[in-house]
């Protein structure tokens, strides 16, 4: 019956860190589809068209306001270089949407509390200025023409260039953001869903020592201290790699991570590496080809790592280094608390943006909904399924066994 327990343990604790966030992922992409729809975006990509502090500062602001998905950030930054887009500026994008987006920071600050938020923040933009200097002292100009060629015969044009004053006035304006906010989820649901069961299966499942071994937790002495805080920083990016999870499903892992003695430097690590994971190194060699794919990774690898530890030393120099107090018990666990009204009131909200999203669809079709049509199941598509059923039915066994009463 020990399993049992377990597999029951571990899928009330997956269910938990969902119930946990279910709101800031409403919230958050409600803003999301706010900012999409009503704040236009062809001044700042026509500014773009450079590697210098302008076109980073704006790519940073455009990445910031833009989807948190990893996939759908590369495939934006794909549309930037499209339109005449720096490299440089197309990294720095891909590093602000992934990391400096409000659903991100309100899902960090429910895992992991607000010290990690401000770290985030700052790393954020200490990445994204890592990268840029990374990319203008090596630039490979030669891969990155190649790269242009490789990619100017596809165009996915889209409208923005609008008056968005005229816009928020218009009641096809707040159906484009319910549209936007369906295709948002659309985007990230399978994401979410592997990252959380991952998660929570990992919490209960893995051994502290197994952590302990591979960020050098019990070295004591016998391991210099900055070697430790090297080798944390070094090794997040891997173990984000081996996940498989995107930007916004790694946040519980890293409140695993935190929980088990992680050092914050090996913990900024983990969660800047979203962008690692071979699917979307993979998605990269299709878009530029495998070299620019390769070299892109490399940049962000040794920018994560120089990020991780300028945030470690800087924080431990000022006495502020976070520490989280969220224990994996507090995260996931279930209470008539305001994470029960909180997600109350975002269903409400969930329920406006799908009839937004519905009548933003019969306005611009047959009034069937056609995006994204598949002639199959995918092997993505699969796996979550298969998680579904395993979270479903940890949460049956352990109801059939007395596990949850009490």
């Amino acid at each position: 019956m020990d399993w049992i327990g377990t597999w029951a343990d571990a899928a009330r604790t997956a269910t938990g860190f969902f119930w946990k966030a279910g709101w800031a992922f409403v919230l958050g992409y409600t803003v999301s589809g706010l900012i999409q729809a009503f704040v236009p975006k062809a001044r700042l990509t026509r500014r773009m068209g450079d590697p210098g502090l302008q076109s980073v500062s704006l790519a940073t602001i455009f990445g910031a306001i833009s989807s948190s998905c990893s996939f759908a950030a590369l495939a934006a930054a794909r549309s930037l270089v499209l339109k005449g887009a720096h490299f440089v500026a197309a990294v720095a994008f891909m590093f602000a949407s992934t990391n400096l987006v409000i659903e991100l920071g309100v899902l960090i600050f429910i895992f992991l509390g607000w010290q990690y938020v401000a770290a985030e923040i700052v790393g954020g933009v200490i990445l994204i200025a890592i990268s840029s200097i990374l990319i203008r002292l090596t630039y490979p100009k030669k891969w990155f023409e190649q790269a242009r060629e490789k990619v100017e015969g596809d165009s996915e044009e889209e409208e923005d260039d609008f008056d968005w004053k005229e816009r928020i006035r218009n009641r096809r304006g707040w159906h484009l953001v319910g549209h936007k906010f369906a295709m948002d989820w659309k985007m990230v649901w399978e994401e979410i869903v592997i990252g959380f069961t991952v998660a929570g299966f990992v919490a209960v499942l893995v051994p502290a020592s197994f952590w302990a071994k591979i960020f050098l937790i019990d070295a004591g002495g016998s391991v210099p201290q900055w070697l430790v805080l090297l080798e944390n920083a070094a090794v997040a990016p891997f173990v984000a790699a081996a996940t498989f999870i995107g930007s916004m499903g790694n946040i519980p892992l890293a409140t695993v991570l935190a929980s088990n003695g992680v050092l914050f430097a090996g913990i900024m690590g983990f969660i800047y590496s979203d962008l690692m994971v071979p699917p979307l190194v993979a998605i990269n060699a299709k878009y530029y080809g495998k070299r620019v794919a390769l070299y892109i990774a490399g940049v962000m690898f040794v920018s994560i790592v120089a990020t991780a530890l300028i945030l470690h030393y800087g924080f431990a120099a000022l006495g502020i280094t976070p520490e989280t107090d969220r224990a994996i018990d507090h995260v996931s666990r279930f209470a008539i608390d305001y994470t029960f009204w909180l997600n109350l009131a975002m269903v409400g909200l969930a329920a406006w943006m799908v009839r937004l999203h519905r009548a933003h669809v019969t306005e611009h079709t047959d009034g069937m909904d056609h995006d994204h049509a598949e002639d199959g199941v995918s092997t993505k598509r699969l796996v979550v399924y298969a998680m579904l059923v395993l979270v479903a039915g940890g949460l049956v066994a352990g109801w059939l066994t007395g596990r949850f009463v009490g």
